[in-house]
This record gives structure tokens, C-alpha cells and sequence, in this order.
């Protein structure tokens, strides 16, 4: 199959992610190890080797700490993007914390690349039917494209009725905005997320495989995503209820070689290249 698919990670340390919210406060983040840059080096040399390209989704927080690895990013190929700044989801914030949060990190974001990010994807996917406000905010700041949207049932996120590919929308107060949303495949007449991340250690690698050449086999894009720490089974456990455990530490040790496996199935390019080869996003 010759379709090129968009290869995405989301830049975010291990002790940052939603399982932990309940164990871990973000006023505490600076007390825990640091393993982001590790990490992300890491995927950094397997993109090299794969000659793949791929759309970082930073945080703000890392990006703040870690400036010299956002650089990287960009001087390496890959594209750099927002993941807000704190990790939080959205539905929980209000407006005001959301805007003063989304614009904090685009700025921080900007300031090391020098040049504008067009692109943005909400911690755990937390723009719902709850939070479509908070589009308005995105096209406000300048984002051209969002990939927040997971059209799933999902105790966390998911519009499940949205549309499967990449699209315009219009926001609730008028602005227009490209949303690529997260992939799924259909079994027997069920929506499966097959877009990467936990889904990705749970399935076998073969189930993965079967769902991406669908969408494939469509002539569509599919997108998929990781975490630096899901390729670091080395990494510190944190204590929490079992589900949070199970969805965070499941299969990390099978990752690194599904991903590498992952490349070699398909081809991959930038959330921006794959958008503006389907004339959604300017050049």
C-alpha cells in the first residue's frame, strides 16, 4: 500500500499522564525524574533509522525544561506541535484557565522554533461534546488544525458519532478549523480505536496491523500516536488504583519492537505534510 499515514507522539513524561492525576499533582511534577529527553532521543534515532517523520505534540511544561530538545525536534525534520501546557483535561478547566494555558505554551513552543504552530492535541483527547468551546479558543490563537477529536465511546474522551477522517469543522462561534481525527477501524459492525498509545500494547501486534491496512485499503490517512515513555519499561512505578496501573504499564516492554515493525508495514510523514497533500492546510 503506497497511502502515507501521520506518525504523531505525544511529548509528556511518565508521571504527567491522566492515569496518575488522582496520585500525582502537577505541583509536585518537579519532585520526580525527568526521563522525557531520554526517551525522545530514543524515538528521535528510530525515525532517523526508518527515515520517518513525525509531528511532536509538545507540552509546555517539558518544553519549558527541555527547550534544547524541542529544538532538536524540529532541526531533525519532524514537526513541531502544542499539547496545551499542564495536561489537564479540558472539560475540567474553565475557558479562561484553558486560553491562558493554550496560548502560554503556543508562545513558549514559538519562541524555540521560530516559526508559527499550526497544530494542537488535547491531553487524553478531552475535547467532548463537554468542551467544544474550546475550539473557538484554538482558531482564536492560530492554531490551523486540531487532532483531539477521538470518534469513540470512552469513559475519558470520544465523540462517537463524529467524522472518521480528516475534515473542516466549523467551531460553536463560527471559525473554520481542520480536525484530524484519531483512527479507528470496524469489526462486525464495532468502532475500534486503532490509533496507537495503550491500544497499541493491548491488541496483538497483528490486530493493530489488520485495523490500519482497513483505513489503508480505503485510500484514507490513518494517525497514529505514542509517549516517549511507553518505549521506557525502566521507568519509575507509581502507586495507584489497578486500572491506571494496567492501561499505563500493559505491554511496555512490546512497544519498542511493534513500532519498529509498525515502520516497516507502513508509510509515514507529518500531520502537516499528510494534511496539506489533501489540500486542508495550506502550504
Amino acid at each position: 500500500m503506497d497511502i502515507v499515514n501521520a506518525m504523531t507522539v505525544d511529548v509528556e513524561d511518565y508521571f504527567q499522564v491522566s492515569a496518575f492525576a488522582n496520585s500525582i499533582k502537577p505541583e509536585d511534577w518537579s519532585s520526580h525524574s525527568l526521563r522525557v529527553e531520554r526517551n525522545t532521543h530514543q524515538l528521535l534515532d528510530l525515525f532517523d533509522d526508518n527515515e520517518v517523520k513525525c509531528t511532536f505534540f509538545c507540552l509546555g511544561w517539558v518544553a519549558e525544561r527541555t527547550p534544547a530538545l524541542i529544538a532538536e525536534i524540529q532541526q531533525r525534520g519532524h514537526e513541531v506541535a502544542c499539547h496545551g501546557y499542564s495536561h489537564q483535561l479540558i472539560y475540567n478547566q474553565t475557558p479562561e484557565v484553558f486560553r491562558e494555558e493554550t496560548l502560554r505554551a503556543k508562545q513558549i513552543l514559538e519562541d524555540i522554533v521560530a516559526r508559527p504552530v499550526r497544530g494542537y492535541r488535547a491531553a487524553s483527547y478531552s475535547i467532548t461534546r463537554r468542551s467544544l468551546w474550546a475550539l473557538d479558543i484554538l482558531a482564536e490563537a492560530g492554531f490551523e488544525y486540531d487532532s483531539s477529536i477521538f470518534p469513540v465511546r470512552h469513559d475519558r474522551y470520544g465523540i462517537p458519532d463524529s467524522p472518521e477522517y480528516p475534515y473542516e469543522l466549523t467551531t460553536p462561534a463560527g471559525h473554520k478549523l481542520v480536525e484530524f481525527p484519531l483512527s479507528t477501524a470496524k469489526y462486525a459492525g464495532y468502532k475500534l480505536p486503532i490509533a496507537g498509545g495503550g491500544y497499541f500494547r493491548l491488541y496483538p501486534y497483528w490486530l493493530s496491523r489488520a485495523g490500519l491496512r482497513q483505513i489503508n485499503r480505503k485510500q484514507k490517512a490513518f494517525i497514529f500516536y505514542l509517549h516517549p515513555w511507553e518505549i521506557d519499561p525502566q521507568q519509575p512505578r507509581i502507586e495507584a488504583g489497578w486500572f491506571s496501573r494496567f492501561r499505563h504499564y500493559n505491554n511496555l516492554h512490546k512497544c519498542e519492537t511493534r513500532l519498529q515493525q509498525l515502520m516497516t508495514d507502513f508509510r509515514f510523514s507529518t500531520v502537516e505534510h499528510i494534511l496539506q497533500s489533501q489540500g486542508l492546510l495550506a502550504a
